[in-house]
């Protein structure tokens, strides 16, 4: 990311504390670079300790500052429970949340199992809510204002063809959002969304568009002609985390170049005349990507 092109001054963060889920890579790490860079303290969570701790290094030397990596499978609440526990004996509440990790593949629902779908909503479902009840309790009971921001998708509002695993998913976030907003706003705490469009990363391309011919990566279909930039996400999620946004309450915001409203911004135009052979071919490489990762896992 391009930390010149940052809307805000030096330091607005600082004494900010906050957790970044999937925060080593992708849209996470962007993110958690953005709050490092604006003088907060910043904990970063994923399944990979060794790509946490390059993440950590590589922000560090180029920012300074602090920045911590916890390795945590968020579908283990027990997990969950051990990091916070160690982020809070490390200088106290957080002051924010990053709900970012997701899990995603794209799939003709009929090709669907029971496992893989729970694949994905143990991830995007269960865990980003397993973070927030058991961070939400701590904060409330120690009566400490905080703000939560989940990482959702414009399907939350359409839902989408071949990913309704993760359509179905953030959708129940985006109800949690606005539930909890008007739930725990007494207590000071705060529930706001991001729907981005397409940001191109390398976990988005490999499990979205394996064949480089499905999702929206066609870029003519977006008003703007164009992706979206990591600082222009990382701007957004700086305004509705740091100070002087309190009163912004239970809100999903897109950004995403006004694709959903040109297009619906679903995969349904670009995948529903593929035929057997070819999706055959995106769940061998999918398949692929996921035997990689998990090796990496194994001995991170």
């Amino acid at each position: 990311m391009d930390v010149s092109k940052l809307m805000f001054r030096e330091g607005l963060m600082a004494g900010e504390r906050i957790l970044v889920t999937g925060g080593g890579t992708g849209l996470g790490r962007e993110m958690a670079e953005a709050f490092l860079k604006l003088g907060a303290t910043v904990y970063i969570c994923g399944r990979r300790q060794g790509k946490l701790d390059e993440t950590a290094e590589e922000l560090t030397k180029l920012h300074g500052g602090k920045i911590v990596g916890h390795a945590c499978d968020i579908r283990d609440p027990d997990a969950i429970h051990a990091m916070v526990d160690s982020i809070w004996a490390d200088g106290g509440a957080l002051t924010g949340v990053v709900n970012n990790a997701a899990g995603n593949f794209i799939s003709r629902t009929e090709d669907l199992s029971v496992n893989g779908f729970n694949a994905i909503a143990d991830i995007v479902m269960r865990g980003t809510f397993y973070v927030t009840l058991d961070i939400g309790k701590r904060l409330i009971a120690e009566k400490k204002r905080a703000s939560f921001l989940s990482i959702l998708t414009t399907w939350v509002w359409s839902g989408s063809a071949f990913v309704v695993p993760s359509a179905m998913s953030k959708t129940a976030i985006n109800a949690m959002t606005q539930s909890l907003a008007a739930e725990w706003g007494r207590y000071g705490l705060r529930f706001n969304a991001i729907a981005p469009g397409l940001f191109p990363t390398k976990g988005m391309s490999a499990r979205l568009n394996p064949a480089g011919s499905g999702g929206n990566s066609n870029n003519a279909m977006n008003p703007l002609g164009r992706a979206g930039e990591m600082h222009e996400l990382a701007n957004l999620a700086v305004f509705l985390m740091g100070p002087g946004a309190e009163y912004v309450n239970g809100q999903t915001i897109a950004i995403d170049g006004a694709g959903y409203q040109a297009t619906g911004g679903t995969f349904y135009p670009m995948l529903h005349s593929l035929g057997d052979a070819e999706w055959e071919q995106m769940r061998s490489l999918i398949k692929s990507t996921n035997a990689k990762d998990k090796a990496e896992r194994t001995v991170g």
